[in-house]
């Protein structure tokens, strides 16, 4: 199912980073997110809800470019 917010999500397992990006074109990385919640994004039937309960206000995030480059200082 499509999300009404979130355009991909990308999740680095070594890192625990989940790289978040909104139909805005902006691109988030969150950090220490555990496995278990970046697998239940996938698992969602609406994205954009689990973000806001589960994600959103949970970790701490970096905004990154809109073109997604994980090394920005933006």
């Amino acid at each position: 199912m499509p999300s009404s917010v979130i355009k991909s999500y990308v999740y680095d397992p070594e890192k625990s980073i989940l790289y978040i990006t909104f139909l805005s074109g902006l691109t988030y990385a969150y950090k220490s997110v555990p496995a278990d919640v970046a697998n239940m994004l996938k698992a969602a039937g609406s994205k954009g809800r689990y973000f806001h309960h589960f994600i959103r206000g949970k970790f701490s995030y970096k905004k990154l470019r809109s073109n997604g480059n994980k090394n920005s200082d933006a």
